[in-house]
């Protein structure tokens, strides 16, 4: 990131997270300029032994220090750290972080200063229930038939609104926001759940923008993807100009408006299929179209 957009320079941000969602998180935090510690099992995290290079990548900068919470001597990494920490970011469920000494009563009496940025499954009542990204973009209509979604998008939009909230904790940390009119505000507790991140990367289908006669569902004949000669190519002509610009190249004899009709679509269909992609890439430049193309 650009040093101007480094707004999180000067906060400790510690992590106890694993997986990817508390790890994104912190690694998007890095990148605003925090200083960022978090604390592993002595088995590690599971992301380092099953893909090492996304593990690496997500804590590059961050100072990793091994520690059993369940011990005397984790405990004590632990609590040293906290004491210099300005926000810390959990990923358990609220029992497990009761079990640690680590629910929000008993660490905002012992470190007022301090927020906490909890990652759960679900929010409310519903944060004990077990879940993973898949249940969560399934209970929210975002997965079609057998296959697996392209991306753990649950997890990575919940590491986004994690941020955000570490962000909001800034606010809270800087006595102009901390509606007290102390030298040190008090700390806030900010609850994330990844059902809610699903949720809310589902409101276009719910908005019928994304369903099948929706406009960019698969109802617009200029925003979909064809097969060409030697691949594929993604097609975004949404706007009624790139409609019209793409429907002349295609050679549409009368195109609709709407760009709905069974005529136009097989024209557009027709064109790109007797074509490769490097003549399509050359139109698209030629003609500034938004397409791109794809093995």
């Amino acid at each position: 990131m650009p040093s101007q957009l480094r707004v999180l320079q000067g906060f400790r941000v510690l992590s106890l997270a694993l997986n990817l969602p508390g790890p994104a998180a912190l690694m998007r935090c890095r990148r605003m300029g925090a200083t960022c510690a978090k604390l592993e099992p002595p088995a590690g995290d599971p992301m380092g032994h099953y893909n090492p290079t996304a593990y690496a990548q997500l804590h590059e900068g961050v100072r990793v220090v091994q520690a059993d919470l369940k011990s005397a001597a984790g405990q004590a990494i632990l609590h040293r750290e906290l004491a210099r920490t300005d926000v810390l970011l959990t990923s358990f469920r609220p029992s497990a972080l009761a079990k640690l000494g680590l629910g929000w009563k008993d660490l905002h009496t012992r470190y007022p200063q301090l927020s906490q940025v909890a990652i759960v499954g679900a929010a409310g009542a519903r944060a004990e229930e077990p879940g993973h990204d898949l249940t969560y973009l399934a209970d929210n209509g975002l997965v079609g038939g057998l296959e697996l979604p392209a991306t753990l998008y649950a997890d990575m939009s919940g590491s986004l609104l994690a941020s955000e909230a570490v962000l909001q904790a800034a606010l809270v940390r800087n006595e102009r926001y901390g509606g007290s009119g102390e030298n040190h505000p008090q700390g806030a507790l900010f609850e994330v759940a990844l059902a809610d991140a699903a949720h809310y990367l589902s409101l276009p289908r719910q908005w019928g923008l994304t369903t099948a006669d929706g406009a960019v569902g698969g109802a617009h004949a200029g925003y979909a993807v064809y097969p060409c000669s030697d691949g594929r190519v993604a097609v975004a002509a949404l706007e009624p100009h790139f409609a019209a610009a793409l429907c002349r190249v295609a050679g549409v004899a009368a195109p609709d408006p709407a760009m709905r009709s069974p005529a136009t679509r097989a024209a557009i269909a027709s064109y790109f299929a007797g074509r490769t992609r490097d003549e399509i890439e050359r139109v698209a430049r030629e003609h500034d179209l938004p397409l791109h193309c794809m093995a």
